[in-house]
């Protein structure tokens, strides 16, 4: 079964109640290493079921979704009231052939990234926080919002991986 918009925003948000999102994001690139560190070839590229992602190919998308929310948030800091456009994750796995990416250079390449956001997030006026763009199938988000769901978002897939590898 398919969970709606509102269901998924729900549940990523159940994950980082209580914490800070920023930093759940920058302790991120750390706890990935931690959890890849030692694990072999085989424990990473293994999807545990038809249909499901590796930890391999998890850290990829991450490393893409990295460059998804730094655009969204820039493109939202620089055009109040944008459209946000969704796109498809697992047609991007597929196109991007996450499965043969390796999962030491997509953990490097999520970890530049979120580095660069949490500079830019640094930066921010507190009037900027409150800016917003319209997903296209959430409906308004603000950058608050959107900082909340990439931390809630992280710690959906630490978890999966932890399952996938054991934790480190």
């Amino acid at each position: 079964m398919t969970e709606r918009p509102e269901q998924y925003v729900q549940r990523i948000i159940a994950y980082v109640e209580g914490q800070d999102p920023i930093a759940v994001q920058a302790s991120t690139a750390e706890r990935l290493e931690q959890l890849v560190s030692g694990a072999s070839p085989t424990a990473l590229c293994a999807r545990p079921a038809a249909g499901r992602w590796s930890a391999g190919e998890i850290i990829a998308h991450l490393a893409d979704a990295e460059i998804v929310i730094g655009f969204r948030m820039r493109l939202v800091l620089g055009a109040p009231g944008a459209a946000i456009v969704a796109y498809d994750q697992d047609a991007w796995v597929t196109s991007g052939h996450y499965e043969k990416r390796d999962p030491d250079d997509s953990l490097e390449q999520f970890r530049v990234l979120r580095q660069a956001n949490l500079a830019l997030l640094e930066l921010l006026t507190p009037e900027q926080w409150t800016q917003h763009g319209v997903h296209s199938e959430r409906g308004s988000e603000t950058i608050q919002q959107m900082v909340a769901l990439c931390a809630g978002h992280d710690i959906n897939h630490l978890q999966q991986i932890e399952r996938l590898v054991g934790s480190r």
